[in-house]
């Protein structure tokens, strides 16, 4: 059963020149939405980079329905090496922009849109709302179960707490947690990451090949190697 189950996972994931493939928009080589998906809709508006990968039962969808004559032709752009954790939905009626090296957490929810309460006699439901389009930009962490709502701007190497509800502008090379998000560090050039509370609290910035260095990995360049010995001094 187990072998049945990932024969099944292999073959239906969505792959560039796969029959769902080549519905997208953009389905670049190396990117894969696994089996199985929770829903897909609007996809010839969506439109993902190279080496994203998009996790199980996840939600995607452009425009009201599967036929919306009104989807934009780029609604939703996921850049290049992407992860999207698995049961992320993510709902584009304008447009929703992720950048490149952006990772999200499970059950991330996304949307440009909300539903109108103005009318008073008519179900929430059946109110639409205003789109505000949405961007996360690239090298951005996205933890599990957080909600970025319409009209939210988030900046480059920017942390999002689990849980979080996001909206309006969040600078680049923050963290920002709580319902609603709100920043608690931030990167000042020269001093480190700054706690908004306690301004003493100072977390060093410190770079990946650093990292790598104090836990004795190989460093090629800057990027480490990991499991590999260190090279023997001269």
């Amino acid at each position: 059963m187990h072998r049945a189950h990932r024969w099944v996972e292999r073959a239906g994931a969505i792959a560039p020149g796969t029959a769902l493939g080549e519905e997208f928009g953009t389905l670049a080589p190396g990117s894969c939405i696994a089996f199985p998906p929770m829903s897909l809709f609007g996809t010839r508006s969506m439109h993902i980079g190279s080496g994203t990968m998009i996790g199980r039962q996840c939600s995607l969808a452009v425009g009201y329905g599967p036929d919306d004559p009104g989807a934009p032709a780029r609604g939703l752009v996921i850049g290049e090496r992407c992860v999207i954790g698995a049961r992320a939905t993510i709902t584009a009626h304008e447009s929703v922009v992720i950048g490149d090296d952006v990772w999200f957490g499970q059950d991330v929810y996304i949307s440009d849109a909300n539903h109108g309460y103005q009318d008073p006699e008519t179900p929430i439901g059946l109110q639409f709302g205003q789109h505000d389009p949405v961007e996360i930009g690239s090298g951005s962490w996205i933890g599990r179960g957080a909600v970025i709502l319409p009209g939210t701007r988030i900046g480059r190497n920017v942390v999002v707490g689990a849980g979080s509800v996001v909206r309006g502008v969040v600078p680049d090379h923050t963290v920002v947690v709580g319902v609603p998000a709100r920043v608690v560090r931030r990167l000042e050039p020269g001093i480190g990451w700054v706690s908004s509370a306690r301004p003493t609290d100072v977390m060093p910035a410190v770079s990946t090949a650093e990292v790598a260095r104090a836990l004795g990995l190989f460093v090629s360049g800057d990027q480490p190697r990991l499991g590999e010995p260190e090279p023997a001094a001269s």
